[in-house]
């Protein structure tokens, strides 16, 4: 006996998000014509409390066996109303959303006749697709209860102290002989002026003797091959291979400064960065008495865009060393704009004005001149060029992508941003996590960060990378790749060569060589199932005849 398709539409006005450019009342009425739709609600914010229940009565009031939900985007929401769906004993897998606000209000404000079809539009096509919607089960797998970090800086060395703390096995691979990346090279940390090489020895010393922790310095990443709880790396030590297996990885890989060759002069020796001058200042060599700092070198340009953010406070904090090493020595910042932001950076700022040293902003069309005895600036408050005089130049210059990043990102199927640092999977809703489950990042690999970002976001890290290994159990859901014709894939592995996920291999079976999905690291973005051609593949809730029922309804409305 067919199933009797009990249909719930729920139309969200988003207050004004919605509400404000669409005539939700019509679109609600016009849902009530929609075939096997039985009950409709226009809420304030089906999102809230009070509508998550209404959908949980409704269900069970009205017997609801599919829920549509018009509302915003499914990126934030979708699992909510899966969850209350379930709540409510209705398998949340039989729960379809539509966004009429990314995809409405939102770009036809000024539309509002055309934005009402087209909500009526996404909502028929959706209704369509809910009523073919079959239940699903979430994919499980058992979790290889290790970890890899990589990268032995601060972040990394605080992440992996933090997972051997927990009770699981940490394998920290660096690429150096020693522990603690640039961190080795810093003289005074800010805004507290902690010891840098103080705060680095007692993390190397508790990496090293921590009996969850195996280190492995001077050792590269060769390969890694699996998924989320079942990840098989290959690493080199000094050119002898080992392999072993983790459930989840943390990429801690760090940065590297920019050295600004054929900039202002630079010369390393008269002309040096402010990662120079920290290692003058921890060798006790600093001598100058008149030294002139130059802001964004080589960032904020057409070659690297961004704001390096720790360069200023750098300057600042280091400019305070000198003068309280001589209060008589000049100390002169040139720059473009000043990022002191927090309370604590702030009040380094004054301070060292307090302190004497002077701030002159130039323009980026008329950089500073570095001379043999001075610098010219040009100065806008004072409308004409300085000659300041100098023993020393120090310019700021940004963090850098490590070289190693495109080779790991290929690795591990993981995207770069413009700059070459990891990105990503939201930068709100997952900003330690990767598309990619099971994998996440902290520091300066994904951007230049002060020692207090890094540290949280590794102990941010090591919290997310937790959540898999303390359960044991890994559940993903079920919306993924499946070979719904086994017969007519012909093992050709175009699928696998495009898959951005590694969630697809050729395996030998009794009908010759066949494409096998690997669920728990299937992601369900459709590119296999679009690319075949035999149309051997397909995608759990996406199915070719769900996708072509959305096709017939919304032709039916033109």
């Amino acid at each position: 006996m067919a199933e009797d398709i009990r249909i719930g539409v729920f139309v969200c006005d988003c207050g004004s998000n919605i509400a404000g450019y669409l005539d939700c009342p019509d679109i609600a009425e016009y849902a009530k014509t929609l075939s096997n739709v039985v009950f409709v609600k226009e809420n304030l914010y089906t999102c809230s409390e009070a509508g998550i229940n209404e959908i949980k009565d409704a269900i069970k009031e009205e017997k609801l066996n599919r829920v549509v939900v018009a509302s915003c985007s499914p990126r934030t929401h979708e699992p909510l109303f899966r969850e209350s769906c379930a709540e409510a004993g209705l398998n949340p897998y039989l729960f379809e959303m539509v966004n009429i606000r990314d995809q409405c209000s939102w770009v036809h404000m000024q539309e509002r006749q055309d934005g009402n079809q087209k909500a009526m539009d996404l909502i028929r096509m959706g209704v369509a697709k809910a009523a073919l919607l079959q239940p699903q089960e979430p994919i499980q797998s058992e979790m290889d209860p290790k970890a890899l970090v990589i990268g032995g800086g601060i972040s990394g060395m605080t992440s992996a102290l933090v997972l051997a703390n927990r009770g699981y096995q940490v394998f920290l691979v660096e690429k150096s002989k020693e522990l603690g990346g640039l961190l080795r090279n810093l003289h005074k940390l800010a805004p507290a002026n902690v010891d840098a090489q103080e705060l680095l020895a007692k993390q190397a010393e508790a990496v090293k003797n921590h009996e969850n922790i195996s280190l492995l310095t001077s050792t590269t990443i060769k390969e890694i091959q699996g998924y989320i709880g079942h990840y098989n790396v290959t690493v080199s030590t000094n050119g002898t291979e080992d392999n072993f297996g983790v459930g989840v990885i943390i990429i801690a890989t760090g940065a590297k400064v920019f050295r600004p060759e054929g900039l202002y002069n630079y010369d390393g020796k008269g002309v040096i960065t402010q990662f120079e001058l920290e290692g003058l200042f921890r060798a006790n060599k600093f001598k100058a008495k008149n030294v002139v700092m130059i802001q964004c070198v080589g960032a904020r340009d057409e070659e690297r865009k961004y704001c390096s953010r720790i360069c200023c406070m750098t300057a600042i904090k280091n400019a305070i060393a000198i003068k309280e090493k001589d209060p008589k020595a000049n100390v002169h910042i040139l720059y473009r704009d000043i990022q002191a932001y927090g309370t604590e950076n702030e009040a380094l700022f004054q301070r060292s004005k307090q302190l004497g040293v002077r701030y002159i902003k130039y323009d980026q069309e008329k950089p500073p001149e570095v001379r043999k005895d001075g610098v010219k600036v040009y100065h806008h408050l004072l409308g004409r060029e300085l000659e300041l005089p100098q023993d020393l130049v120090v310019l700021s210059t940004p963090l850098i992508a490590g070289e190693d990043n495109e080779e790991l990102s290929k690795l591990l199927r993981v995207t770069l941003d413009e700059n070459k640092f990891f990105l990503e999977a939201h930068v709100k809703l997952k900003p330690l996590d990767f598309a990619t489950d099971g994998v996440y990042l902290c520091g300066n690999a994904h951007y230049p960060a002060t020692i207090r970002e890094a540290v949280s976001q590794a102990l941010g890290a090591a919290s997310r990378a937790s959540i898999p290994l303390a359960k044991g159990m890994m559940t993903v859901e079920p919306i993924v790749s499946i070979l719904a014709d086994e017969d007519a894939c012909r093992g050709c592995g175009l699928c696998v060569a495009l898959c951005p996920y590694g969630a697809l291999e050729i395996v030998k079976t009794e009908k010759g060589r066949k494409v096998s999905v690997i669920p728990v690291a299937c992601k369900g973005c459709g590119v296999c199932a679009a690319t075949c051609y035999q149309h051997a593949l397909s995608i759990n809730s996406y199915t070719d005849q769900q996708v072509e029922e959305q096709i017939r309804a919304f032709l039916s409305g033109s």
